[in-house]
Protein backbone atom coordinates (compact mmCIF):
# COMPACT_ATOMS: atom_id res chain seq x y z
CA UNK A 1 0.00 0.00 0.00
CA UNK A 2 2.50 2.48 0.88
CA UNK A 3 5.11 1.96 -2.31
CA UNK A 4 2.32 2.03 -4.49
CA UNK A 5 1.72 5.43 -3.25
CA UNK A 6 5.31 6.17 -2.82
CA UNK A 7 5.55 5.21 -6.66
CA UNK A 8 2.82 7.69 -7.34
CA UNK A 9 4.82 10.44 -5.86
CA UNK A 10 7.45 9.87 -7.97
CA UNK A 11 5.93 9.73 -11.04
CA UNK A 12 3.86 12.93 -10.11
CA UNK A 13 7.43 14.64 -9.54
CA UNK A 14 8.72 13.09 -13.11
CA UNK A 15 5.93 14.66 -14.70
CA UNK A 16 6.13 18.34 -12.90
CA UNK A 17 9.97 18.20 -13.75
CA UNK A 18 10.56 18.27 -10.10
CA UNK A 19 14.14 17.06 -9.04
CA UNK A 20 14.14 13.98 -6.37
CA UNK A 21 13.56 15.12 -2.94
CA UNK A 22 15.99 12.13 -2.07
CA UNK A 23 19.14 13.57 -3.37
CA UNK A 24 20.60 16.96 -1.34
CA UNK A 25 20.71 17.97 -4.79
CA UNK A 26 16.98 18.09 -4.89
CA UNK A 27 16.28 19.39 -1.67
CA UNK A 28 19.13 22.27 -1.62
CA UNK A 29 16.53 23.20 -4.51
CA UNK A 30 13.91 22.75 -2.82
CA UNK A 31 14.86 24.44 -0.24
CA UNK A 32 16.42 27.68 -2.27
CA UNK A 33 13.23 27.88 -4.53
CA UNK A 34 11.41 28.11 -1.40
CA UNK A 35 13.71 31.33 -0.10
CA UNK A 36 14.00 32.84 -3.28
CA UNK A 37 10.24 33.08 -3.28
CA UNK A 38 9.32 34.30 0.26
CA UNK A 39 12.53 36.57 -0.44
CA UNK A 40 11.07 38.20 -3.26
CA UNK A 41 8.12 40.40 -1.55
CA UNK A 42 10.33 43.13 0.20
CA UNK A 43 6.88 44.71 1.24
CA UNK A 44 6.99 42.07 4.54
CA UNK A 45 10.26 41.88 7.18
CA UNK A 46 11.73 38.74 7.83
CA UNK A 47 10.74 37.00 10.66
CA UNK A 48 14.77 37.76 12.04
CA UNK A 49 13.99 41.62 11.05
CA UNK A 50 10.60 41.72 13.10
CA UNK A 51 12.57 39.86 16.34
CA UNK A 52 15.52 42.07 16.07
CA UNK A 53 12.76 45.46 16.21
CA UNK A 54 11.80 44.01 20.42
CA UNK A 55 14.37 45.51 22.15
CA UNK A 56 16.13 43.78 24.89
CA UNK A 57 13.98 42.41 28.05
CA UNK A 58 15.47 43.54 31.19
CA UNK A 59 15.51 41.02 34.09
CA UNK A 60 16.64 41.52 38.01
CA UNK A 61 18.27 38.39 38.21
CA UNK A 62 21.07 36.48 36.80
CA UNK A 63 19.14 33.89 34.96
CA UNK A 64 16.29 33.63 32.89
CA UNK A 65 13.47 31.05 31.49
CA UNK A 66 12.36 31.74 27.74
CA UNK A 67 9.37 29.86 27.31
CA UNK A 68 8.75 31.64 23.64
CA UNK A 69 5.56 32.71 25.01
CA UNK A 70 3.16 32.66 28.32
CA UNK A 71 0.86 30.11 26.25
CA UNK A 72 2.92 27.10 26.57
CA UNK A 73 1.48 25.37 23.35
CA UNK A 74 2.51 28.09 21.52
CA UNK A 75 6.08 28.37 22.94
CA UNK A 76 9.41 26.37 22.62
CA UNK A 77 11.21 24.09 24.99
CA UNK A 78 12.18 26.20 28.37
CA UNK A 79 15.58 27.51 28.04
CA UNK A 80 17.58 28.67 31.15
CA UNK A 81 19.76 31.80 29.85
CA UNK A 82 22.68 33.11 31.79
CA UNK A 83 23.13 36.88 31.82
CA UNK A 84 26.19 37.51 33.30
CA UNK A 85 27.80 39.34 30.41
CA UNK A 86 27.21 43.05 29.49
CA UNK A 87 26.08 41.64 26.07
CA UNK A 88 22.60 40.94 25.50
CA UNK A 89 22.03 36.89 25.77
CA UNK A 90 19.78 35.79 22.72
CA UNK A 91 17.32 32.52 23.03
CA UNK A 92 18.39 30.14 21.04
CA UNK A 93 15.15 28.78 20.05
CA UNK A 94 12.86 32.14 19.80
CA UNK A 95 16.07 35.22 19.43
CA UNK A 96 14.57 37.04 22.04
CA UNK A 97 17.26 39.08 23.67
CA UNK A 98 17.82 39.00 27.89
CA UNK A 99 20.11 41.40 29.90
CA UNK A 100 20.97 41.76 33.47
CA UNK A 101 18.79 44.99 34.82
CA UNK A 102 21.93 46.51 36.27
CA UNK A 103 24.23 45.79 32.93
CA UNK A 104 21.48 47.83 30.41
Amino acid sequence: MATRGVSRLVKTLALTGSRPIGTSSGITSLISEHTAKWMQDTSKKSPMELINEVPPIKIEGRIVACEGDSDPALGHPIEFICLDKKDPAICKYCGLRYVQHGHY
